[in-house]
């Protein structure tokens, strides 16, 4: 697999990481972070005479390489090393670097990405590249690892990570917080909240459930609370049709700004306070935050061409919720989506929209089409088995789009080749999809491993 054709200054693909452990200590109000990395790495099928780091503008204090000191420089946000003694071939190393300074965003087409300083607090928003806004990482999707997160703040503030909370610990006027993700993360999908929060539990998971929490600002409980009530409701659907949920728990923060739109993290989901409204307005953006954990987080792209598989699966996970929960069914979202589109430039090739339209709202809605058009080929009853399948199969692993064609070949009655050429890989718009009795079934109908 070689570099991101989209971002190719970013990551390395010469070594992969399996294990980050952070310890970060954070001052929101000169918003000045320290911290210490240490990566447990795998070299690649060739030995490493020297690697890359991505890591922004910050003060690099000592660097290591299994314990000694390495030749290193860190210039335009590549922390560029070259070990004492080259890495043999396939051979596990540590790396451990110090750095320190002010975080601020990393400069993207789309804004500012990463580290955002807030008016009381901070929180990290990185897709697709700012992970190095905070941290030292081989920052490409692919690239998996475990984490551990340990940040130190003021006691006053809270501190909400993707994973499980491991320990809480007060010395003098600071807390120690220290998370545990073991599930295999995306440099990009490492969420952090740092702010004044009320933690409330979402229903009850009862035996074998996913824990969920929301942490949110205390003058927002209310509408909160009814805003997210059908969260838990959501979740059960999702297992029903995705399979079971693939983290251990999930957590939803609010934070106390407005921000343009949610961001989805492993095992977490940050909104902000103009997506609290009391009228569940911003409903099908829950169910979308949610439907990520197995679209983009568990089941990740192997390159950011394939961004499709992401949000092309939450939109349609956004219209499988209204048709269970009441709302529109999914054929006349599609419906709408497909007369939307229509009126649009028809210059979006979805199975590599190119980096500039990696965001486009095309791309979301063509997304959730093509699934809607691949359901009413093979039938509800296939179609659930297929998802149920793609999720199980890949979890905790990376995928592409052409992986993705060859695994519903898998369910068809006859060739799909083309419906994905004409959806994936040509500018054009297709017909709209249709079939009768096409529904989200009670339940499933085949056993919950079956695929």
């Amino acid at each position: 697999m070689g570099a991101d054709p989209y971002f190719p200054a970013n990551g390395d693909v010469r070594y992969r990481v399996h294990r980050y452990e952070l310890a970060l200590d954070y001052r929101p109000g000169p918003n000045r972070l320290s911290g210490t990395a240490r990566l447990n790495a795998i070299a690649g099928r060739a030995p490493l005479a020297e690697f890359l780091l991505n890591l922004a503008d910050f003060k690099v204090g000592r660097v290591r390489v299994d314990g000694r000191a390495p030749h290193y420089t860190h210039r335009g946000g590549r922390l560029r090393i070259r070990p004492a003694k080259p890495i043999r071939a396939g051979a596990a190393f540590t790396v451990e670097v110090h750095w320190s300074g002010n975080p601020k965003p990393v400069r993207s087409p789309w804004g500012g990405l990463g580290w955002e300083e807030l008016e009381d607090g901070a929180l990290v928003a990185s897709q697709p590249v700012g992970a190095p806004s905070w941290y030292p990482c081989n920052d490409r999707p692919a690239d998996k690892a475990s984490y551990q997160l340990s940040i130190t703040t003021p006691s006053a503030y809270s501190v909400v990570a993707g994973g499980r909370l491991l320990t809480r610990t007060t010395k003098a006027s600071t807390t120690t917080w220290v998370y545990e993700q073991s599930a295999p993360t995306s440099s990009y999908l490492v969420g952090l909240s740092i702010g004044k929060y009320q933690t409330v539990l979402l229903g009850d998971p009862g035996l074998g459930g996913v824990p969920q929490a929301g942490h949110i600002p205390a003058h927002l409980l209310t509408p909160f609370s009814r805003d997210f009530a059908r969260q838990p409701a959501m979740m059960e659907l999702f297992e029903d049709v995705f399979g079971p949920y693939p983290f251990g728990e999930y957590a939803v923060v609010v934070t106390e700004e407005e921000l343009d739109v949610p961001v989805e993290a492993q095992g977490l989901s940050l909104f902000g306070a103009n997506h609290v409204d009391g009228a569940r307005g911003s409903e099908r953006l829950v169910a979308h935050e949610l439907a990520h954990q197995w679209f983009g987080n568990s089941v990740s792209i192997a390159d950011w061409r394939h961004i499709w598989l992401n949000e092309g699966f939450a939109k349609y996970a956004e219209w499988l919720w209204s048709e269970r929960s009441g709302g529109r069914s999914a054929q006349a979202l599609a419906g709408l989506a497909h007369r939307k589109l229509g009126g649009l430039p028809q210059d979006l090739r979805l199975a590599d929209p190119g980096r500039k339209s990696m965001f486009d709202d095309r791309l979301y809605e063509r997304g959730g089409l093509v699934l809607h058009a691949v359901r009413c080929a093979l039938g509800d009853e296939a179609f659930f088995r297929m998802l149920r399948a793609w999720a199980a199969l890949h979890r905790g692993g990376a995928v592409t789009t052409e992986a993705f064609t060859r695994h519903v070949a898998r369910y068809g009655d006859a060739p799909l080749d083309d419906l994905f050429s004409a959806w994936l890989y040509e500018t054009a718009l297709p017909p709209l999809p249709s079939a009768s009795g096409v529904a989200i079934p009670a339940r499933p109908t085949y056993p919950p491993g079956d695929g």
